[in-house]
């Protein structure tokens, strides 16, 4: 399935601004060329937090699972463009079931692993996914047994496979099903010429009640890699180091895509701490480093020489993007939700180099190289200019808007497109993003009223962020009890548990009222929520 019209991609190729290369061909380039060169490497505390022994596979041995894995797709009956979900945390296996997925001409959705069972059934209901591969478990939470009862009520789903090593009953455990197939498998030939045309991904936005799905071709994706490491080229053989997921324009984009470019070693790592995070960073020598724009200054001040790059992600709930100076070189990135990326390198006085409206493009190729993105303002009668993306490293052929009445619109091919508000300084953007509108995640804060309110014993309820200097907004709730009663906050917090609730949207702490302050129009007054928690620690659960 093209992700968007020949026309437009003929003009993309014309200009330089798109290939011919699919990711999976990508990393099949460089196993020819380096085939013993360590690929990929997973963390040496997986055991930890997901099933499984940690692995490092060189590109010859990666490459051969791959075909593998992409043979037994098609040979259990997934044909081209179906669709393929994958909740896993990074680990070689992910890597590995992400690419062949890929190689097999099928759309891999990957779902953000703080995702629960519910927002698993509407997404992969609404793409009609015909397969769901599951890690066994992230942490302490059993995400194999969410996918098994997950697909009880998802009519397309056929295959539901598992990766690690307590595979619940009714998930076809992968490894050893492939052991025993061996060499039987073989990876299907594509018959495609302009399969980097096609929809690699479907990854889920979360700026609406529901999640929405946002396509992207190969092509998107190499041009928002490089987009986002333009001032910053990337050698040959490159260490990366990336604790993101692999679910989103973050994880891919900034992650997984740039690894494959450059034919480096992707060391996989699961964020639990910052201290972890240098530790692993300094024991493998990264070259690169991606991590959370709020933690960047106090990361690079952990890093060990020699000079290394720390990619630094900025997003729409992050604060406020700070200067620091440090030795390393650091690359903004930010992050419009799951529309758009542009990296912009530090100044050296560690200020950081803001991002302009215009055209922007790879600039680590040539001075005269296309442009990836286009930024523009439109007119708007609110406070907050709408920024407006487009071109070959943003989803859909048309422009995109994220407004703050939420007015979505809908493409021929039945996915979301959409733009992103912004506040503008100076006619420059400091950052992409909505301001107070969203919880950490992208998670609309009106969608998550509606959860909280359905609390029995409550008879009004809002969600509200709280700002954190590191983590940028808290998510907090606000709790009104039906007269004569009085909610409790550990019955309130199992609630949540009990019905799936994603667990971007379960809340740090808990305030009780006895009334929302609201404003003039009657839309909850979520600025004096915030002021009045700063005011009564002591009433906050």
């Amino acid at each position: 399935m093209k992700a968007i019209a020949d026309s437009l991609s003929e003009d993309y190729r014309s200009k330089g601004a798109w290939g011919t290369s699919t990711l999976d061909s990508l990393f099949k380039q460089t196993a020819a060329r380096h085939p013993r060169r360590v690929a990929l490497v997973d963390a040496p505390d997986k055991n930890e937090w997901t099933g499984g022994t940690p692995r490092q596979l060189t590109y010859e041995e990666a490459d051969r699972e791959i075909d593998r894995l992409a043979g037994f797709y098609r040979a259990v009956g997934l044909t081209a463009d179906s669709v393929l979900g994958l909740q896993s945390p990074n680990t070689v296996e992910t890597v590995i079931a992400f690419l062949a997925g890929l190689r097999a001409d099928l759309i891999v959705s990957p779902i953000p692993m703080h995702w629960r069972q519910g927002d698993l059934l509407t997404a992969l209901n609404a793409v009609g996914a015909k397969g769901l591969i599951a890690a066994d478990r992230i942490e302490t939470r059993s995400t194999g047994l969410s996918a098994r009862d997950a697909a009880a009520d998802i009519f397309s789903l056929r295959f539901v496979f598992g990766l690690g090593q307590d595979i619940p009953d009714g998930l076809i455990e992968l490894a050893p099903m492939l052991e025993e197939m061996g060499d039987e498998l073989v990876a299907p030939v594509s018959e495609r010429t302009d399969a980097a045309d096609h929809i690699a991904t479907l990854c889920w936005s979360r700026m609406s009640k529901e999640p929405l799905p946002v396509t992207r071709s190969h092509n998107h994706w190499v041009a928002a890699a490089k987009l986002a490491l333009t001032h910053t080229p990337m050698a040959d053989g490159a260490t990366l180091l990336v604790p993101y997921g692999l679910s989103g324009l973050t994880g891919l984009g900034a992650g997984l895509t740039p690894w494959l470019l450059c034919g480096g070693t992707l060391h996989l790592h699961h964020a639990r701490s910052l201290g972890n995070l240098a530790r692993h960073a300094n024991q493998v020598r990264a070259d690169y480093i991606l991590a959370p724009g709020p933690l960047a200054a106090m990361l690079s001040s952990s890093l060990s020489a020699p000079k290394r790059t720390v990619a630094a992600a900025w997003n729409i709930s992050s604060p406020s993007v700070r200067a620091f100076v440090t030795r390393h070189d650091v690359v903004d990135l930010h992050v419009a939700d799951e529309y758009g990326m542009v990296g912009r390198l530090r100044n050296p006085d560690g200020t950081p180099d803001p991002v302009t409206l215009g055209s922007h493009a790879d600039s680590t190729t040539d001075v005269d190289a296309p442009a990836l993105l286009h930024l523009g303002a439109t007119d708007s009668k609110s406070a907050a200019t709408k920024l407006r993306i487009k071109g070959p490293a943003a989803p859909g052929r048309k422009w995109h808007s994220i407004s703050d009445d939420q007015n979505w619109k809908t493409d021929n091919l039945g996915f979301i497109e959409t733009d992103i508000s912004i506040e503008p300084e100076n006619g420059e953007l400091s950052t992409f993003g909505v301001p107070g509108q969203y919880a950490p995640g992208g998670a609309d804060l009106t969608g998550i009223d509606e959860i909280f309110q359905n609390f029995p014993g409550v008879q009004d309820a809002a969600a509200f962020l709280v700002e954190d200097e590191i983590l940028g907004g808290r998510l907090y709730a606000a709790l009104v009890p039906l007269p004569g009663t009085a909610p409790d906050a550990k019955a309130f917090f199992s609630y949540l548990d009990t019905n799936g609730v994603d667990l971007i949207k379960i809340p740090h702490r808990v305030l009780v009222l006895t009334a929302l302050p609201r404003t003039e129009d009657g839309q909850v007054d979520r600025e004096k929520l915030t002021m009045r928690t700063q005011r009564m620690p002591a009433k906050v659960a």
